[in-house]
Order: structure tokens, then C-alpha cells, then sequence
């Protein structure tokens, strides 16, 4: 998703929260991403990162069960507010991809599955409307969903397997335009943009996607049929935009002002640009979910509080910004170093890694020769960028593309030598050019005008020019980004992609980012490679079913792709730091989120102190 969790890569995620790690709550687009990142974080600038990533646990009928596991010391009631910057500009799970929507999304929509943290800080896919997180047969290529018995809309209406399948078929509908695409290309069997002419209307005019493909024998009983293994289905299944819809109340473009939900959670009231209130829905039964606590009675959502605003607010903590915290604002550049160092904030704070990876993508179509893209590698200065976002509130260096929040993540991987050298090697990356006879080569270089942005491109130019590049840099604003570097004739060499994972696999980094064969008008192949061989290790991951064997190949692969290819570099992993109000109960950092995990929540009241 690029940040546009944005389009988890874009993640092709339309209505961006722009990109920047201490600016905008992270967004994404496309498929595992986004755009760089929410605002803030701790960690230092140096390589950092766990050693270690633990593969998520796929859960049976038994793990499924609700009610969700207890959090310590939890009490009901009271109400939560939340400060966010960014205020959703869509409510249809089909058309959520973005952070921010997607964090208001969990707590009134449900899917199949879901994700879950323990209270050890483990990490599952549990049956959420689903008995279990799924059977697979036919080697991974059929997947049968049973769902749960009393599990209803906040109309009252039941749920059933006509409500999945609608939801499913309507995302080929021309309307659908936002949200992720990964299961209607494996239904179609394309990798492609096409997938579309599997369901051309959606089912709107009468027309449903064949039982060979989405089957519902009954009412309980939902069977994926795909041309290839899908062994990540469950994963794929349990981000909001795959989250059900009424059949009987979808009023198609309209409902993304106006939605049914599935869960805890019901919209009162809805002042775009300003305000929402959460209130319980009544038909949702505890146990019946293994993923949602909801303590509190209600969520008051307020909207446009920049970076600066909300952490001052949740520093004074006095009256109702004692029971407040965000979902995506994190601390703002300012105050994050007082508040980071400062005892009296300590147990206030949840500190994580995002999704995201900040790196220069280079138009592998316009600069051809590799030897000028490993001058490119060599040049850059991590730490003129990370500065730019915050220094060590912004997140820490990265050496590949596989973050510290996915299996097969290295933390000692560092081909260029960045991590040793973050401010670049000059003299090498001249020597490059020289070799190549490309002293003076020009670079096209775009960047949008967020400050941090700005910042890190003016240090990206420096050091290519100290290095013999001739650099034409040119800015375009935020809101129009994606819309820019998305173009595959856009005329640029080089540009900033922050992508995401759409959930921890590299499965959602790697394919979407360099398949060669995504490479279109508002794909996410941004460095427009095309490689054969890596286009055949894609199909052949995809078929692996052991998650640490298929883990290692991806890996493997990433280090091939940046070794023998150059089409980017890295920057930094993003980190998030989140600080909440005294009353505000439960709060942990959720790497599945990239933020605090709003589903544990809960109100201290005045009485308990």
C-alpha cells in the first residue's frame, strides 16, 4: 500500500492523506501502501529494528469465538475522543484503503476475518463474521468460509452468505474506484488491470460471478475458487475494505455517505470536514467477535487538528483531553523531543513501527544505464531525509524494502553500504559516473510541497549534484501526487514512493511495487521495471504455502531486485509515537494498525481515578 493506508502500498488508495511522516496521517494507495507515513515517532536514525518478525497465527473455530480476550483492568462505558487531522472521505469498506479511514472502519465494519493482538503481543487472523480464518483445499486455490450464527447489520437484517457475495461481486462495479483489488484479480486470474471484465456492471444489471469462481450453496456457506494458490486469503480478508455490505441496503454510491455497519459500533452523526459520533449499535453481540473489546459507550471523532494542535491538547491533559487520544495525528516535530524525553509523559506514550518505507524510486525506462542508478544508490543521504521527517521521531534508516514489521525483514542487510554511511558516498557514486561516462547526467526530480518533502528533496539534490548530476527539481501539491508519479509517460527520472504492506507478508511489497506487468496509468510499479525473472519468482512464491519458506524467497528476491536492478532506494522505516489522555485506558501500539490499537480501548472513570 503506498501511503496513500494509504493506496497499503498507495496503497492506489485514492483520497490521499499525504504522505509525510510528521505532517499528514499516513495514507496509501494501491495495494499494501500508502504514502508514507503518519505523523511522528520515536526511534533513533540508525538502522534499529527488531530481529525477528513473528508470523502472524491463523485461527480455528475455537480462537474464533468471542467474546475478545479481556484487557487487564478494563472498565465499561464513558467516551472516547479522538483528535485527527484528516477526516474520512469514504465510509463504503469497498472504498477504503487509506489509514485514517481505515482505523474509523474497525470499529463499525466487519469482515470474514480479522487481525487481533493478544494481550502477550501476539498476533492472529481470527473468523470475524467467520467461524475460523478459513479452509483451504485444492492446495490453497478454494477457500470455504462458514459464517457465525447472530450476526446482524445495525438495521437488524441477518447476515448471510448473499450479503458476501454481494459484496464481493459489487467491487467490479465501474464505481468502485478506492479501495484494494487483490481478491478481484485472483478471482479473475489476472495480475493485471483487467480484472474488471470478469463483472464489467457489478452485479447491478442481474449478472453474478459463476459458481466456479463464488459459490454460496446456502446461507451460511461462502467457497472462494481461484485459478492460483492464495495462500494469504485471510490476511487479504481482514483489511476494512474487504468488509461486508448489505446486500438489501446497498444504495450503491450513496452508501458511501451512509452505511450499514457490522460492528460494535453504529454512525450517529456524521459533520464532514468536522465531526463524528460513534454510538453502540445494539445488534452487534460480543459473542460473536474474537477481535473487539469495545469498552467505551461512544467515540467523539473531531477533525482538522493539525500535528501541533493535538499534541498540545493531549500535553495539558486537563478536563475532556484527559479521556482523548488519535488514531493517526502522532507528535508533532516540536514539542515530540520534550515529550519523548520528559518522565512525566512516559506511561502516556505508544511508540511503533508504520507500515511504511521511504524510498526514491528510479524511472528504470528513462534512466537505463544501471551504472547511473547505483550512483543514485550510492549518493543519497539517509540522514538529509530522515532529518527532514523528524530525525529520530520520524523513524530510523533502512537498508531494503522488506520493513521490521514483516517476516524475512534483515536487519544486517545493507548492499550499498547506507547504513554504515547514511550521509552517502560521493566519491563512489562520481566514480559511477565517470565509468559510465554520464558526469553532468540530468535528473528530472519531482516532490510535492509538504514541508518535510521539500526538505528531504533539497538534500536528495545536493548530494546528486555533488556527486556530478545535473538535477531539474519540480514540485507539484500533495493532493495531487499519486496523480503525478502515477503517470507511466510522466517525463520524471526520480520520485519519493512511501509503500506499506497490506498486511505482514511481502506478498503486498514486492508484486505490486515490480511486477512487470502492472505497469500502467495509476499502477504502483512507480520505477516501471520489467524484469522476467522476476515477474517468474513472483508466480513461484505466490505458490508456496509454508509462510516462513515463501518468507525467505520473497527476501531473497527483494535483495535480487535491488542488487541487480537499482530501481530504488530506501530511506527509512517509519515510526509513530501516539500520546493519549490520562483517563484513556488499554492503549498499546498495534503493528497490524501502525498506530494504538482503538479496539482495546477503554474510558478510566473519574470514580476508579
Amino acid at each position: 500500500m503506498s501511503i496513500r493506508t494509504l493506496r497499503g502500498g498507495r496503497t492506489t488508495l485514492a483520497s490521499l492523506a499525504l504522505a509525510g511522516a510528521l505532517v499528514l496521517s499516513a495514507c496509501s494507495s494501491g495495494g499494501g501502501g500508502g504514502d508514507g507515513g503518519a505523523s511522528g515517532g520515536s526511534g533513533s536514525g540508525d538502522s534499529g529494528g527488531p530481529e525477528t518478525v513473528e508470523a502472524f497465527t491463523f485461527g480455528d473455530a475455537a480462537a474464533s469465538t468471542g467474546p475478545a480476550e479481556a484487557v487487564p483492568d478494563a472498565q465499561q462505558g464513558g467516551t472516547v475522543r479522538v483528535f485527527q487531522q484528516t477526516a474520512p472521505d469514504h465510509l463504503d469498506p469497498a472504498q477504503i484503503y487509506v489509514a485514517h479511514e481505515s482505523n474509523i472502519a474497525r470499529l463499525i465494519h466487519r469482515g470474514l476475518t480479522a487481525t487481533r493482538q493478544d494481550n502477550d503481543g501476539h498476533y492472529s487472523v481470527l473468523g470475524d463474521l467467520a467461524t475460523d480464518s478459513g479452509t483451504p483445499s485444492d492446495g490453497g486455490k478454494t477457500w470455504t468460509y462458514t459464517l457465525k450464527d447472530d450476526i446482524f447489520f445495525n438495521d437488524g437484517t441477518p447476515i448471510t452468505s448473499a450479503d458476501v457475495r454481494h459484496t464481493f461481486e459489487r467491487q467490479f462495479a465501474p464505481f468502485i474506484t478506492q479501495g484494494p483489488t487483490y481478491i478481484q484479480q485472483w478471482l479473475a486470474g489476472t495480475n493485471g488491470a483487467d480484472y474488471r471484465d470478469l463483472l464489467p456492471e457489478g452485479p447491478y444489471n442481474g449478472d453474478h460471478l459463476p459458481d466456479s469462481v463464488l459459490e454460496t450453496p446456502d446461507e451460511k456457506t461462502i467457497v472462494f475458487h481461484f485459478s492460483e494458490p492464495q495462500n494469504d486469503l485471510p490476511y487479504a480478508l481482514s483489511i476494512p475494505g474487504y468488509a461486508i455490505v448489505s446486500e438489501a441496503g446497498d444504495t450503491q454510491e450513496d452508501y458511501d455517505h451512509d452505511p450499514l455497519t457490522s460492528g460494535p459500533y453504529q454512525i450517529e452523526e456524521f459533520r464532514p470536514g468536522r465531526s463524528m459520533t460513534l454510538v453502540r449499535n445494539e445488534y452487534w453481540k460480543p459473542e460473536t467477535d474474537p477481535a473487539r473489546n469495545a469498552y467505551p459507550d461512544s467515540f467523539e471523532i473531531t477533525f482538522g487538528h493539525t500535528l501541533e494542535d493535538s499534541t498540545s491538547r493531549l500535553m495539558a491533559d486537563n478536563g475532556e483531553n484527559q479521556y482523548a487520544t488519535s488514531f493517526d495525528n502522532g507528535l508533532d516535530p516540536g514539542n515530540g523531543p520534550t515529550v519523548m524525553q520528559d518522565p512525566q509523559y512516559q506511561d502516556r506514550l505508544v511508540d511503533g513501527y508504520q507500515t511504511y518505507v521511504w524510498a526514491l524510486m528510479i524511472n528504470t525506462d528513462r534512466v537505463t544505464d544501471i551504472r547511473v542508478r547505483q550512483a543514485i544508490a550510492y549518493a543519497l543521504p539517509l540522514n538529509g531525509i530522515l532529518n527532514a521527517y523528524g530525525g529520530s521521531i520520524g523513524g530510523t534508516y533502512a537498508g531494503g524494502i522488506i520493513s521490521p514489521l514483516v517476516p524475512g525483514y534483515d536487519p544486517d542487510y545493507d548492499p550499498f553500504g547506507k547504513l554504515a554511511h547514511p550521509e552517502g558516498d560521493i566519491e563512489k557514486a562520481r566514480e559511477l559516473l565517470e565509468e559510465a561516462d554520464a558526469v553532468g547526467y540530468e535528473l528530472n526530480y519531482v516532490n510535492h510541497t509538504a514541508p518535510e518533502d521539500e526538505d528531504a528533496s533539497i538534500a536528495v539534490e545536493n548530494a546528486l549534484e555533488d556527486a556530478g548530476f545535473e538535477v531539474n527539481r519540480s514540485e507539484v501539491p500533495p493532493e495531487t501526487w499519486y496523480d503525478t508519479i502515477g503517470v507511466v509517460d510522466s517525463g520524471y527520472d526520480i520520485y519519493r514512493s512511501s509503500w506499506g504492506h497490506d498486511w505482514p507478508s511481502a506478498s503486498t511489497v514486492i508484486p505490486p511495487q515490480f511486477d512487470g506487468r502492472q505497469i500502467a496509468d495509476g499502477a504502483s510499479n512507480y520505477s516501471h521495471l520489467r524484469d522476467d525473472h522476476v515477474d517468474q519468482e513472483i508466480d513461484r512464491i505466490r505458490q508456496i504455502e509454508d509462510p516462513a519458506e515463501a518468507a525467505a524467497a520473497w527476501t531473497e528476491l527483494s535483495h535480487y531486485i535491488y542488487e541487480e536492478d537499482v530501481p530504488f532506494v530506501p530511506a527509512f522505516y517509519y515510526r509513530q509515537t501516539v500520546l493519549h489522555g490520562s483517563h484513556i485506558g488499554g492503549a498499546v501500539f498495534n503493528d497490524d494498525y501502525g498506530t494504538i490499537d482503538m479496539n482495546r480501548l477503554f474510558v478510566i472513570q473519574d470514580d476508579a481515578g
